[in-house]
């Protein structure tokens, strides 16, 4: 296989794949084992092979998608010149997230009661340090910014970009700088300083 091909999903990630799009359309509690397995062209009983039950295919899901965001934001934060350029490429990031797996966005949004402890312990934990990377990120562009505000900042920006399964009228492309517009808009063109009474 050439540098320039794509790995074909496993079958693990296939049913992850499958299981999102339907978790998603039709509500963890609406899809069972039987309609993931014909989703992917085996039978319900089949999935046991991959996973141990549904709760642990969610389970799976929604860790993998807060480690994705975590390590992605993360990396991209390294590897920014300045504060500025660390923004903008956080911004993107999660832009492009959204655009690209909007099933896991709703998935993500919709199903955190649904995992077992153990599972929404780690998910939490994750989704924490991500946006501790955001909240750290706003605070050296914008200086006026406190914790609390910048942290109140990043959960609004994660509300407007995590619209994007309902919201995406345009192409990807126009979507995707529009959403990054308006959230850098928000995020810098607005005085972030706590408000007193």
């Amino acid at each position: 296989m050439s540098s320039t091909e794509t790995a074909k999903p496993s079958r693990r990630e296939q049913i992850l794949t499958a299981a999102a799009e339907l978790f998603a359309r039709h509500g963890f509690h609406g899809v069972g084992i039987d309609d993931i397995g014909a989703a992917v062209g085996i039978s319900g009983p089949a999935l046991y092979r991959h996973f141990r039950s549904k709760d642990a295919m969610l389970g799976e899901m929604l860790t993998s998608i807060s480690e994705r965001l975590l390590d992605g934001g993360q990396a991209r934060v390294d590897a920014a010149a300045d504060a500025a350029s660390a923004l903008h490429s956080l911004v993107r990031w999660h832009v492009d997230f959204a655009l690209e797996d909007p099933a896991l966005i709703t998935v993500q949004m919709r199903n955190l009661a649904n995992l077992t402890d153990p599972d929404r312990r780690r998910v939490r934990t994750l989704q924490r340090r991500y946006v501790e990377v955001w909240v750290e990120t706003i605070r050296r562009t914008v200086p006026s910014a406190d914790e609390p505000t910048a942290r109140a900042a990043a959960h609004a920006v994660f509300g407007l970009i995590n619209s994007t399964p309902h919201s995406a009228h345009l192409d990807r492309d126009q979507m995707a700088s529009l959403l990054s517009r308006m959230a850098l808009a928000s995020l810098t063109a607005a005085d972030l300083a706590p408000l007193t009474a």
